[in-house]
């Protein structure tokens, strides 16, 4: 597959040095950013899908006038927190 290219970006000067500065060894700018955009194309995809799953949830929930309070969500929350960190100490 032909690979494409990103257009040229300019930035300020102290921001390139301070990208520099943090690239890890054989590590190109060009490298940096690309892994860059991979992020948060990943973040925004996954931004997007909680969103839909969130109206989604909303939606069902107003068919139905199903509801759950947020002091129960919130209360098993908490006993699965207890639970995880009780095993975290028996181990």
């Amino acid at each position: 597959m032909k690979t494409a290219s990103f257009p040229s970006l300019r930035v300020d000067p102290q921001l390139r040095l301070e990208t520099e500065s943090v690239l890890l060894d054989g590590e190109s700018l060009s490298q940096f950013i690309e892994n860059a955009v991979r992020g948060q194309v990943a973040l925004r995809k996954a931004q997007a899908e909680f969103l839909a799953r969130g109206l989604a949830s909303r939606d069902k929930a107003r068919r139905s006038g199903r509801y759950v309070a947020a002091d129960d969500v919130l209360g098993r929350l908490r006993q699965s927190l207890q639970a995880a960190q009780a095993r975290r100490g028996q181990a």
